[in-house]
C-alpha cells in the first residue's frame, strides 16, 4: 500500500470528477460504488418510450466539465455536447402572469417591465452586482478550501468580504431582494434561488444573491440526451484515464490506525488504500462507516436542507405553453417556507417545478408526447414518507395545474413513477433525504460547512453535496477540485 493508492467511495458527480482529476495527477484510483451504474443522485428512468432524468435537472457552468477534458488531454467533442437556451426558466404565477427569464439581462429586464411593471434598470443593476459578488467573493469561497489558512492569507479574501456589504450578510435574501426590487414577481423570481442549496429565502442570506448570476449571465445549457449525458461522459473519460470501477461494492467501513486511513471493508474484504475520499453523505460516513457516533451528531447540529417528492409522468400530449424549465409558483411563498422548514410539513399550495426534456430533443419521449419531471420541495425527514401525502401531493399539484393552464391533465399522465425523500435517502445515502446537505439558513452558513477533509485522520477527503462549498453539480464539481488540490499538495503522486 502507498500514498498514490486512492479509493473513493460513490461514484456521484463529486466522485467520478475527483477520480478523473487524481488518476490524471498520476494516482492510482478505485472507485467503489453500492449501485449497479455510476451516477449517484443523478441516474435514469426509461419507461414506454419515455426518459427521465431522475436528479439533477438544470445544466449551468459547462467550464467545469471543458475544465476536465482539458485536464485530461481529451478532446470533449468525443465524449459530449450541449448548447444553450435563450429562457433559462418560464414562470408561472396565480394571477396569471407568464414570465419568461430570458439570459440575457435586457431582455429580462424588458419581460418584467412588460409583464409585472419591474424596472429594467433594476433587474440589471441586480444581475451586474450578482456578477461582482460572485467574481469577487464566489471564486474564493467556491474555489478554495474554508479550513485551510492559506484561504485566508490569499490577498483577496478579506478585502472582497469587506467589499461585500452589509446587505450581503446580514440581511435575508428576501430582504435584499425587496431593497432592490419592487414587484411581487420580480422578488419571488429571485427569492427562488436560495432554493437552488435547499434553504429558506426569508432566512438564508443576502450574499445567495451571487446565484442567478451562474444561471442568468453566464448562461443555461441543455447536454444532449439529457442529464444523463454528464455521469456517461465522465464515467467514459475515468475509464480511459486508468480509473477501475467496482459496482454491487457495499463500502462497509472505512479503515483507520492511529489516526491514519489504511482502507476499506468492501463486501467483506479489506481493501487497502493510502488515501480515501467519500462521496457519500457525510453524516452517514461518520455513523455508518466510521462508526463515529459523536461527530456524526455534531453534523446534526447543522439545519438539514431541503427535500423533494418528485413525480416522473408520461404525458400522452404535447404542451407548447411550456418551456425546458418551467415553475408554478405558490401564492404564500412565505407560508411554504414555513411549512417546509419549521412545521416540517408539505404545503397545500405548492411550488411546482417541470423539466421537459423531449422539448429540446426527440426521443426523450414518444412521437407527440412529453416527458415531465415534476417535483415539489418536501421538508427533510426520516422514516417512511406516508402513501397518503403522495397522494395528497398529486392531487394538490393537478389542481394548480388545472387552475393556471386551464386544463385538467390527468388524463394524459400515460406512465407515473414517484421518488419520495425516504426513496432519496434509500438511493444516494442522502441523509433524511436532504439534496444539499445543510442548508444555508444562516450568514454563517458557507463557514460552517463540513470542511472537503478530516483533521483528525490523516489521508481521509470528502466530496460532495454535504460539504464544502455545496450541492448541485457546479459546486459538485468544485469540491472535487479543492479535494484534488488538497491531495496532491499534501501527499504529492
Amino acid at each position: 500500500m502507498t500514498q498514490s493508492t486512492v479509493s473513493v467511495i460513490g461514484s456521484g458527480i463529486g466522485g467520478l470528477s475527483v477520480a478523473i482529476r487524481l488518476a490524471v495527477s498520476g494516482y492510482s484510483v478505485s472507485v467503489f460504488e453500492k449501485n449497479k451504474l455510476a451516477g449517484g443522485k443523478l441516474s435514469l428512468l426509461e419507461e414506454k418510450g419515455y426518459r427521465f432524468d431522475t436528479g439533477p435537472s438544470l445544466f449551468t457552468q459547462p467550464a467545469n466539465i471543458e475544465e476536465l477534458f482539458a485536464l485530461a488531454g481529451e478532446p470533449i467533442e468525443d465524449y459530449f455536447s450541449y448548447y444553450p437556451i435563450d429562457i433559462s426558466c418560464k414562470y408561472f404565477f396565480e394571477n396569471g402572469k407568464i414570465i419568461n427569464a430570458y439570459t440575457k439581462s435586457a431582455d429580462f429586464g424588458l419581460e418584467l417591465e412588460t409583464i409585472a411593471g419591474e424596472r429594467p434598470q433594476a433587474v440589471e443593476q441586480y444581475l451586474e452586482n450578482s456578477a461582482k459578488v460572485y467574481n469577487r467573493v464566489g471564486n474564493i469561497f467556491l474555489n478554495y478550501s474554508l479550513h485551510k489558512s492559506a484561504t485566508w492569507l490569499n490577498k483577496r479574501f478579506f478585502p472582497a468580504l469587506k467589499q461585500t456589504g452589509f446587505d450581503y450578510i446580514f440581511r435575508t435574501l428576501d430582504q435584499f431582494n425587496r431593497s432592490r426590487l419592487r414587484t411581487p414577481e420580480a422578488i419571488q423570481i429571485f427569492n427562488r434561488f436560495a432554493t437552488y442549496n435547499g434553504s429558506n429565502p426569508f432566512q438564508a442570506p443576502g450574499m445567495l444573491s451571487l446565484i442567478p448570476h451562474l444561471e442568468q449571465n453566464e448562461g443555461t445549457f441543455y447536454p444532449k440526451g439529457g442529464m444523463i449525458s454528464i455521469v456517461d461522459a465522465l464515467y467514459k473519460l475515468a475509464l480511459k484515464k486508468g480509473v477501475r470501477f467496482h459496482f454491487d461494492s457495499n463500502v462497509e467501513s472505512i479503515l483507520t490506525d492511529n489516526g491514519k486511513v489504511k482502507g476499506l471493508m468492501v463486501n467483506g474484504e479489506k481493501i487497502s488504500s493510502g488515501l480515501v475520499v467519500s462521496n457519500v453523505d457525510v453524516y452517514f460516513t461518520y455513523l455508518n462507516l466510521l462508526r463515529d457516533k459523536a461527530r456524526a451528531a455534531k453534523v446534526l447540529k447543522r439545519e438539514r436542507s431541503s427535500s423533494a417528492l418528485i413525480f416522473y409522468w408520461g404525458m400522452a400530449k404535447e404542451f407548447p405553453a411550456l418551456h425546458l424549465h418551467n415553475i408554478f409558483f405558490s401564492k404564500d411563498y412565505p407560508a411554504e417556507f414555513r411549512h417546509l422548514f419549521e412545521l416540517k410539513k408539505m404545503y397545500s399550495d405548492p411550488t411546482v417545478y417541470i423539466n421537459i426534456t423531449s422539448k429540446m430533443e426527440t426521443g426523450q419521449a414518444p412521437p407527440g408526447k412529453e416527458n415531465w419531471f415534476v417535483m415539489l420541495n418536501a421538508p427533510a425527514g426520516t422514516g417512511i414518507f406516508p402513501d397518503e401525502i403522495v397522494r395528497q401531493s398529486r392531487a394538490d399539484i393537478l389542481e394548480k395545474l388545472k387552475r393556471i393552464m386551464g386544463e385538467d391533465l390527468e388524463p394524459y399522465i400515460e406512465t407515473e413513477d414517484t421518488l419520495t425523500p425516504a426513496g432519496i435517502e434509500l438511493k444516494t445515502d442522502s441523509f433524511m433525504g436532504s439534496l444539499y446537505g445543510t442548508s444555508s439558513n444562516s450568514k454563517w452558513a458557507a463557514f460552517l460547512r463540513h470542511p472537503n477533509f478530516n483533521s483528525g485522520i490523516r489521508g481521509l477527503y470528502f466530496t460532495g453535496g454535504s460539504v464544502h462549498p455545496g450541492g448541485g453539480i457546479p459546486l459538485c464539481m468544485k469540491s472535487a477540485k479543492i479535494v484534488s488540490d488538497l491531495i496532491t499538495q499534501e501527499y504529492p503522486g
